[in-house]
């Protein structure tokens, strides 16, 4: 595959959900040898480090929003850094955190791409709002604000557009959902492949038919999303919201190795690895073996 230049992007958030512990995620991850399994490949790998998130007890508070301040000002940073790894022609690849950072990455691509593509990788829809949460936890939220519906304070993070269109969204191995997600997801026609069509159709015919939806629609960009509760939890077991029947971890790999294949991602974040409920660090591990498929690594 082409060789890239790839942002390394840390946000160790935990703010978007209640459980500590998945702001250690960037560094177990870095610790499972990340950079050096993507320059192994043979790309660049400029590591930006971490950004800043601040003390959540300082910001804005919100009733009905968890840590609403902290995780405005990190995605707003994490925005502002996606934009200029595009802008200098990088790739993009974040690692979380929560999955609320989803906010500022689709926020920053979508400063670049007018018609972008996005395939979400997760047991959970994450389209709640303020209105049909029963957490608060905006981790669970961020596809709703991408399609520009929530708190304007998270919406208009990089700008008070939408920044994904529902008919360029494809949501993969989704088996946590909640009633006001399932009525969005009917209202808006979303793309999506439950376990049920996992297991009826095999991973193969899944992401074949997801591309080529894709294609159809003509995106301009791809961006994989992909929350490691996605998988089911016996591969791994270091994820916040562990939901049995998921993904199996061979699939996983294929899924990314028919993603790698198709030529069309633009850039990629892998989130909810938390190290505090891990066993000897398996779910990190697992989050570098997926990138290493997803970014061309090949047995031969």
């Amino acid at each position: 595959m082409e060789k890239l230049q790839i942002s390394l992007i840390g946000v160790p958030i935990d703010f978007g959900q209640m459980r500590r512990g998945v702001d250690m995620g960037p560094s177990a991850i870095r610790y499972a040898g990340a950079i050096e399994r993507l320059e192994a490949i043979g790309h660049t790998v400029i590591d930006e480090g971490d950004i800043h998130v601040p003390n959540a007890a300082k910001l804005e508070v919100h009733p009905k929003l968890r840590n609403l301040g902290a995780v405005v000002e990190a995605c707003s940073q994490l925005s502002m850094l996606v934009n200029k790894a595009v802008k200098q022609k990088q790739f993009p690849l974040i690692l979380g955190g929560d999955h609320s950072i989803a906010i500022g990455t689709l926020s920053g691509l979508a400063q670049h791409y007018k018609n972008l593509g996005v395939i979400w990788y997760d047991a959970h829809a994450d389209m709640n709002t303020a209105d049909t949460s029963p957490s608060g936890n905006i981790h669970g939220m961020p596809l709703a604000v991408a399609m520009g519906m929530g708190h304007e304070k998270l919406t208009s993070i990089g700008g008070d557009a939408a920044k994904i269109k529902p008919e360029n969204l494809v949501i993969i191995g989704a088996r946590s959902v909640d009633a006001g997600e399932r009525a969005l997801i009917k209202e808006k026609g979303i793309k999506v492949y439950s376990m049920h069509e996992v297991d009826r159709l095999g991973m193969t015919a899944v992401m074949e038919d997801a591309l080529q939806y894709l294609k159809d629609r003509k995106v301009d960009g791809l961006h994989l999303s992909l929350d490691l509760d996605g998988l089911d939890p016996m591969y791994t077991p270091g994820v916040g919201t562990p939901v049995p029947g998921g993904i199996t971890y061979r699939e996983s790999h294929l899924a990314m190795e028919i993603l790698q294949e198709s030529n069309m991602l633009t850039s990629a974040e892998f989130v909810e690895v938390n190290p505090v409920l891990d066993t000897k660090n398996a779910t990190a591990n697992v989050a570098v073996e997926l990138m290493g498929s997803l970014l061309g690594e090949s047995l031969v």
